[in-house]
């Protein structure tokens, strides 16, 4: 069931997004090459802390960060560690902020110092991806017009779109309904109504958009060909004037 959220409670999400906002920009100036990656969970834990918010991945189905921070062919949920960003590097950290019993959701890929030109070309490309999603976000259309425009540009380009992980309803819990696919055809899905929050986040990849998951720790999701991937995620609101956005300054 899809629960429209009440303008309280789009205000305290709204606040929780800006937190999130300010880190990822805290974080931008931190990255660089030489800096860990759990140098970097360190200090989104101790910034939403700071801000009265709770890092809300800490403890969820038993995750132990506060951050998931995935490096070059990693798609999704890495794990910080003692790895040195290095020059080259492409770095996804992904952050949730638990605020007054709501949440929001941000995940941004980073350049770590001088990237190849494919490189940043993906980077680019997944960055287009969310805001042509969130340019179909609204009243009226389908979860489905979201997910098309995403894939349409991708694909269009040459690029695949990861299909196993998406999209998804956000509050009270992490993962709400609806889900948001990334692919897909146009035209079905919930009708998107005012008061929907939820996140658009596609994951790009140069390769094809098959993955597969680390065995050892259950959790880590890497391109199967081992090919680039980025990602970019906002957490958003459906209203009347069009989709705002949670998770920006």
């Amino acid at each position: 069931m899809i629960e429209l959220k009440s303008q309280a409670e789009i205000e305290v999400i709204r606040e929780a997004g800006r937190i999130v906002a300010e880190c990822h920009r805290e974080i931008k100036k931190l990255i660089r090459p030489g800096i860990t990656t759990m140098e970097i969970n360190d200090f989104v834990d101790a910034y939403m802390r700071s801000k009265n918010a709770v890092p809300a991945q800490i403890g969820y189905n038993g995750y132990q960060y506060a951050t998931c921070a995935s490096v070059n062919d990693v798609v999704c949920h890495g794990f910080p560690s003692k790895y040195t960003l290095k020059d080259g590097d492409i770095v996804t950290i992904d952050m949730v902020a638990l605020l007054d019993g709501l949440h929001a959701d941000s995940a941004w890929s980073y350049a770590v110092g001088n990237v190849s030109e494919a490189a940043q070309q993906l980077l680019d490309v997944t960055h287009d991806c969310l805001f042509k999603g969130i340019e179909q976000a609204v009243v009226g259309n389908r979860i489905g017009d979201v997910s098309n425009a995403i894939q349409l540009h991708a694909e269009g380009l040459g690029y695949s779109v990861v299909r196993e992980y998406i999209g998804h309803g956000i509050g009270r819990k992490i993962h709400e309904e609806p889900q948001v696919p990334h692919y897909g055809p146009a035209g079905r899905g919930p009708r998107l109504r005012e008061g929907m929050v939820f996140t658009i986040e596609p994951m790009i990849n140069i390769g094809k958009h098959h993955v597969k998951l680390d065995e050892k720790d259950g959790w880590t999701v890497r391109t199967a060909d081992g090919s680039l991937t980025t990602q970019y995620e906002h957490t958003i609101v459906i209203t009347a004037d069009g989709p705002q956005i949670m998770t920006v300054l």
